[in-house]
């Protein structure tokens, strides 16, 4: 099912930068929906390797070199599913991509209407290797390491219990770090601004017309790095 969900919207992300990055917001919406009607399938248990997984390296053990990237603003989006029953989900996200437009890597706080357990659900730019999984750290505190449960054209999605002292840290941290392993062995580490977050996730869902405003305007920022790599690359020696 979620697989599903996410494959269908994976061609409009395509179309425009202003309509890719509410559609990555939207497909972890979709998923996260279908997710909360029904049981979730146990996530399978991480190869276990003779050493200690190189997700556990520390945060700063990277070799490759990392994007610029640009970040929407943080946005909350609440909806129901189509069964009578169904129960309003509510989440809390943003991406960052590449100044080319490509996505790169999304965070967002699933909360269910009445339930009490919530989700944290990363994803990070396939491919990577998913025997070591992932790796959550907020500003300089205790890492948290979880599986990955599916993949999909752009990427890859983990989940993590989002307890209460994991939601306050956000709400008080600076930075949430999201880190995996890639196919070449490198530790790869995305930073997640954690600004606003509080702001946003203890708000009313975002006013549609003051989401269409933020895209425009990251719009605008990604054109604009377009053309000053391009304007670089025309003065370039050739």
């Amino acid at each position: 099912m979620i697989q599903r969900l996410v494959l269908a919207s994976a061609k409009p992300m395509r179309r425009s930068l202003a309509t890719g990055v509410a559609t990555t917001l939207l497909i972890v919406c979709a998923a996260s929906i279908a997710v909360a009607q029904q049981p979730k399938p146990a996530a399978p248990a991480p190869a276990k390797p003779a050493a200690p997984t190189q997700a556990q390296a520390a945060p700063q053990a990277q070799t490759q070199e990392q994007p610029q990237l640009i970040y929407s603003e943080w946005a909350k989006f609440c909806g129901k599913g189509q069964e009578p029953t169904a129960k309003q989900v509510c989440f809390t996200g943003r991406d960052a991509r590449t100044e080319a437009g490509l996505p790169v890597i999304a965070a967002a706080l699933i909360e269910p209407d009445g339930e009490p357990k919530k989700i944290l659900r990363v994803t990070l730019p396939s491919p990577v290797q998913l025997q070591f999984g992932t790796r959550i750290i907020v500003d300089q505190g205790q890492p948290q390491t979880g599986p990955f449960f599916t993949c999909f054209a752009n990427g890859c999605m983990a989940d993590y219990e989002a307890n209460p002292d994991l939601i306050s840290k956000m709400k008080t941290g600076q930075t949430l770090t999201i880190q995996a392993i890639n196919l070449a062995g490198q530790p790869i580490s995305f930073p997640m601004p954690l600004a606003n977050f509080k702001k946003a996730n203890e708000g009313p869902p975002t006013d549609p017309k003051v989401f269409q405003e933020q895209q425009e305007k990251l719009q605008a920022e990604l054109q604009k790095k377009a053309d000053e790599a391009r304007k670089k690359l025309e003065a370039a020696p050739k």
